[in-house]
């Protein structure tokens, strides 16, 4: 089973959670926020995630954002209403579309917000990796941006909040078009600007699936279906142009030169427009002055630093490439170090960079300043380097956005057995790259450690980038696993949970365990071992108790009963102790039968002042996983069990069978869970 369709069954039934969590705010009247709950808010180019947000650097990229002005007219609609934006990652797309959004928001002479809607994707975030807030993200902003628009959409809301679990299409309509079209006449309204950043980061459908999907062709049909969206709000002729920027994959490519697009669509090539190199010689110059001025003077220099030549030296090596010389900048900005050193180390390296990246090696030259930078690193701690490398490309993608670095590598540090501090230490001269302290809240990569998602992706991609460097990811996720749960061991019910990298162990090591592949693994029996030694009932219960989610019990609940496609095997050959899988699979079975008898007793739930309904979804898909498989004797005594609820608590029984019959409506095992509950009153009643 694939990791894309595996996790997305568990994130769509968190994302069902909330949305059956929010009725009460509807019937209380306040749709609008019970839409901004649904909301991408972080998609949004004025979030506080992305604040301060990527911009470009003053006095570059003015001919093109000129030309998307132009396109865009303001007053006058253009003849065109979607413009696509296109350039290979690090040329700048992000910055332009914040840029245009701030450009716009900021005019004084207009009566009108033109910005009406803006949503940046962004790959490694659950929340803008995917479509699936898309609309509700846009309706949202509009009920700001359009203000006689929100007493329309929030009406829609109230008449049907389930619209927000339909199809985009569906959503599209009802929150979008028909809002619209109940103002009357639209030809006199102002027309706004949507901006669409990142298309290509877009690569999750969110469809819940049990069958095995594949990563491109789900990214592939994904971007389409957005673009599809786009065409079909354009052909109900709202007051509304598009500004959607990408990358120039073949699939967008080729739909956006489809018959259906090519006649309303104006294309933009980044890197063609306008003086590109002249942008980087721009920022290369300022960025070098401003370094300069913190220097202290050298005995015996002819001229300040950096000097022509130094300065013409580092533009040919940039090759035009923006990302390239901020990565330079950073690198040479260390007040540790020596810029003058450091800069003349990189000029004077080897290099394959072309003066036009556009052709077939885009990144040949700033691969080669990663490999330069990565040989920067002292010998002695070059085995930790690797090493805390291999850990971040494993488990960086699970700290929290706007987490603080230094407490996340600590917990890294404490799961793999090194001295506290030693990671970071190791990794110091990578600072150019690797984030070294603050967190990652307006930062153009959504990963806590990496600055730019092209240093991870060339680790990946380049296993041995140096040849004293040889980079093993599944090493890594074996290692933060093994740590996970050690730390897992301490855990009782009655214990109390106060140590970060415990807290990191309870809500994660699900997810490292569907990334560990056992064939790559010299002993796979340790991590069974130590799994089967936890208690996983307390790791669940606990994990509730501290972090407040039902994060780790979600990844373990698909395909539960399934002999291949559970968590423990998934569906990946283990050529030895295969009894042991047995014995851990059983032990994870009881271990979430034991969880749920422990939640679903009403004292729990007296005690700790809360509904059912956080529980419900999560109860939900564990019965349909025992109506579909009718595993023996465990669905037979699940039904005991709730029969015996149903006796002496009645009240919480009909709750949690209500909010099964709203979850039921919506899902293709909706029928078999209801008869689960009609199974559990016959002997009752």
């Amino acid at each position: 089973m694939s990791s894309v369709s595996y996790f997305n069954n568990a994130r769509n039934f968190e994302a069902n959670n909330t949305t059956f969590n929010l009725n009460t705010y509807v019937s209380d009247g306040d749709a609008l926020q019970y839409l901004h709950k649904h909301s991408a808010t972080g998609a949004m180019h004025d979030s506080e995630e992305r604040y301060p947000p990527p911009l470009c650097h003053e006095g570059t990229r003015d001919v093109v954002i000129c030309r998307i002005e132009g396109w865009y007219g303001f007053e006058i609609p253009p003849e065109k209403k979607i413009m696509w934006v296109h350039a290979p990652a690090g040329y700048g797309k992000t910055a332009v579309a914040g840029t245009v959004s701030k450009k716009m928001e900021s005019r004084t002479d207009l009566e009108f917000n033109p910005v009406g809607a803006t949503f940046f994707f962004w790959r490694t975030s659950d929340e803008r990796n995917s479509s699936a807030r898309f609309i509700i993200t846009l309706a949202y902003q509009f009920t700001i941006s359009i203000p006689e628009l929100a007493p329309h959409i929030e009406a829609a809301v109230k008449r049907n909040p389930m619209v927000l679990n339909k199809a985009l299409e569906v959503q599209l309509t009802k929150l979008i078009v028909e809002p619209f079209k109940s103002l009357g006449e639209l030809d006199s309204m102002p027309h706004r600007l949507v901006i669409i950043d990142g298309l290509d980061e877009c690569i999750n459908s969110d469809q819940q699936s049990r069958v095995e999907k594949q990563y491109a062709e789900d990214q592939e049909r994904v971007q389409v279906r957005v673009l599809e969206l786009i065409r079909i709000l354009h052909s109900h002729n709202l007051p509304l142009c598009f500004l959607v920027l990408s990358r120039p994959e073949p699939w967008i490519k080729r739909h956006i030169e489809s018959k259906s697009f090519q006649p309303i669509t104006e294309t933009l090539d980044l890197y063609q427009v306008g003086d590109h190199l002249g942008d980087v010689e721009k920022f290369v110059r300022d960025e070098l002055a401003r370094i300069a001025e913190t220097l202290d003077p050298q005995p015996g220099d002819d001229e300040e630093w950096p000097g022509e030549d130094t300065v013409k030296g580092f533009l040919w090596k940039t090759g035009g490439h923006m990302l390239y010389a901020a990565t330079v900048i950073r690198h040479i900005d260390d007040p540790y170090d020596n810029p003058r050193q450091l800069l003349q180390d990189i000029l004077n390296g080897e290099s394959n960079s072309t003066q036009d990246l556009t052709h077939s090696t885009p990144f040949s030259s700033l691969h080669e300043l990663y490999r330069q930078i990565l040989r920067s690193c002292p010998q002695k701690n070059k085995a930790t380097m690797i090493g805390v490398l291999e850990e971040l490309l494993a488990a960086g993608r699970e700290f929290y956005r706007g987490e603080q670095v230094h407490a996340a590598f600590n917990i890294l540090d404490r799961l793999s057995g090194r001295a506290p501090g030693r990671g970071i230490k190791a990794v110091r001269p990578l600072h150019a790259v690797i984030r070294l302290s603050g967190s990652n809240y307006g930062s153009p990569s959504n990963s806590l450690f990496f600055y730019h998602s092209s240093f991870a992706e060339f680790l990946e991609d380049q296993s041995q980038p140096l040849p004293d460097v040889t980079i093993n990811v599944q090493k890594g996720v074996s290692r933060v696993l093994a740590g996970c749960l050690k730390a897992m061991l301490t855990i009782t019910m009655d214990g109390q949970v106060c140590e970060e990298h415990v807290r990191f162990s309870l809500n994660h090591w699900p997810v490292l365990w569907h990334q560990w592949k056992p064939i790559a693994d010299a002993d796979p029996s340790s991590h069974l071992k130590a799994l089967l030694a936890t208690d996983l009932t307390a790791c669940f219960v606990q994990s509730v108790m501290v972090n407040g989610t039902f994060d780790d019990l979600a990844y373990c609940l698909p395909c539960l009963y399934h002999p291949i496609l559970n968590l423990i095997a998934c569906d990946m050959p283990f050529s030895v102790c295969t009894t042991l899988v047995e014995d851990t699979l059983l032990h994870l079975r009881s271990s979430v039968d034991a969880c749920f008898r422990h939640f679903l007793n009403p004292e729990w739930f007296t005690s700790h002042r809360i509904r059912p309904e956080p529980l419900s979804p999560f109860l939900f898909f564990y019965m349909s996983e025992l109506s579909e498989r009718h595993p023996v004797p465990a669905f037979d005594n699940f039904v005991q069990f709730l029969r015996g609820l149903l006796r002496k608590q009645e009240k919480l029984f009909k709750e949690l069978e209500e909010n099964a019959e709203r979850y039921a409506v919506d899902s293709y095992n909706g029928p078999v869970v209801m008869d689960m509950f009609k199974l559990v009153r016959q002997d009752v009643e």
